[in-house]
Formats: structure tokens, C-alpha cells, sequence
């Protein structure tokens, strides 16, 4: 395009741009102008506003330090088998299994309900608990992981005798499903806060050492047709929580399922 050319379209450019300006102000009402542009305003700032909002809170759990918690205490040990975590009397006339995932709101809202109620009849050498950490919603948080990654953690929490206070630390500040979880970082500043100072510890939340196995066990448990329950619609599987006595599922719906599986017993 020669330079006599580009003049030319530049004028023509110019002449359309003032009649499309004497056509907007012939024909508006200023003052309709005036809300047109308000409004684009508030509506950039409620987006704008909108993804500050979300990305904050995505992003909660970043930097942050989980409180701990502290649990009933008990005279009656803790103790990991496996991928197992056991704690109460051995010799206790009733035992269950829970078995939960710490990113579960189901799991958290169990733990709030009948947590004290489960650790006073452990401390009472009634009850004897086996919990099982299951990375369930492994994909559930973002990034993904933390599912594992706790349960991994809890395991290590329990080599360290601090299992329980671990696990209600992190359901006491459970981060909500589908956003950020807590860093390994967290995890071992955790452990720290509850007086864990072991390098195999922070080690082991580092490098995973029971991702493996806990992952395969996952597997195990939700191919395991007598864990699995109706969730209507004709679905059945396995969920979390899920709770366990004498080989059968327990409906904690029942608010007194705890006392009635306990009646009887002696502390």
C-alpha cells in the first residue's frame, strides 16, 4: 500500500468516526449515556472484584497454620498396624472400624458428632477404635493430593504417639473440598505443634512413604463388597464414613448406635 493510499483511508477513517460521534449525540439522551457507562463500570468491578474473591478463596489454606486440637485424654496406648491406626484397650469388650477420609465434610461432620462420645469410652476401656485413613477424594482438592497426603501424615503422627491429636487437628480445620488443601509444609509444622520433632517424620511427609500402600489399599477397600451400602437410585459402593462392627455396617444415623454397641460394657 502506497503512502498517497494510506492518506486517503486515513481521512475516510477520520470523516466516518465524526459522523458516527455526531449520530450518538443527535440521537441520546446524555444522561442515558451517563447510567450506559455506570454501569459497564460496576459490572467490571463486580467481575474484577468477583475473581479477587475467588482466588482468595481458592487459595485459604496458603500460609496459614493449622490449630491443634486437643483430645480426652486416655491411659490406653495408640498404636499403628499397617495402614491401621488402633487406639484404646485391648481388651475392650467392643471395637470398630471407622474408616474416613480427611477431606470428607461427611467424615468432619461424623467426627464433631460422636468424636467425644468415641473418645470417652476409649478412655473409659469399653471401646477399642481402628481407624483407617482412605484417600477417597485423592482428586479433590487442587492441587491434588492432600487426601493422601494426610493420610500419609496421620500414619506418621501415629509411629510418634500423637495420632489422635493429628486427626482431630485436621478435621477440626478441615480445608473445603475442591480448593487447596494443606502443603506437606503444613502438615510437618503441624506434627511440630503437637511436639513431633523426629526428621522421620518431616521426612516421611516428604517423600511419601506410605503413598504406595495406601493407595493400593484404597483400591482393596472400595472393591470390597462387604463395605459397600446402598446410596438409592440403585448405586452401590463404598463411602466414607463408614463404620464397622463385628464385621457389619453400622448405621450411625441412629444417634444412640455408639451406647447401644457399648451397652453392657464396663469401664
Amino acid at each position: 500500500m502506497g503512502g498517497a493510499e494510506r492518506t486517503a483511508r486515513k481521512r475516510r477513517q477520520q470523516q466516518m468516526g465524526k459522523q458516527a460521534v455526531a449520530k450518538a449525540r443527535s440521537g441520546t439522551d446524555p444522561k442515558r449515556i451517563g447510567i450506559i457507562v455506570a454501569a459497564v463500570v460496576a459490572i467490571a468491578a463486580v467481575v474484577v472484584g468477583g475473581i479477587v474473591w475467588t482466588n482468595a478463596s481458592q487459595n485459604e489454606t496458603e500460609g496459614q497454620s493449622i490449630p491443634t486440637a486437643q483430645p480426652i485424654a486416655s491411659d490406653y496406648p495408640e498404636r499403628r498396624e499397617g495402614l491401621v491406626v488402633v487406639t484404646g484397650n485391648p481388651q475392650a469388650p467392643t471395637t470398630i472400624d471407622v474408616y474416613a477420609d480427611f477431606l470428607c465434610p461427611v467424615c468432619r461432620q461424623f467426627h464433631e458428632a460422636y468424636g467425644r462420645q468415641i473418645q470417652q469410652k476409649v478412655a473409659d476401656g469399653v471401646l477399642q477404635v481402628r481407624t483407617h485413613m482412605v484417600p477417597l477424594l485423592v482428586n479433590a482438592s487442587d492441587p491434588p493430593g492432600y487426601s493422601l497426603d494426610a493420610a500419609n501424615a496421620a500414619l506418621l503422627a501415629a509411629d510418634e504417639g500423637k495420632f489422635t491429636a493429628f486427626h482431630d487437628s485436621l478435621y477440626a480445620s478441615q480445608p473445603e473440598e475442591g480448593k487447596r488443601g494443606y502443603s506437606k509444609d503444613q502438615l510437618i509444622q503441624l506434627g511440630r505443634d503437637l511436639g513431633i520433632t523426629s526428621q522421620a517424620f518431616a521426612d516421611g511427609v516428604r517423600n511419601g512413604r506410605f503413598d504406595r500402600q495406601l493407595t493400593a489399599e484404597m483400591e482393596r477397600i472400595s472393591n470390597d463388597p462387604s463395605l459397600h451400602q446402598d446410596f438409592g437410585d440403585g448405586q452401590r459402593g463404598f463411602g466414607t464414613p463408614t463404620v464397622v462392627a463385628d464385621g457389619k455396617i453400622v448405621d450411625f444415623r441412629d444417634q444412640r448406635w455408639l451406647d447401644k454397641l457399648t451397652a453392657g460394657s464396663r469401664g
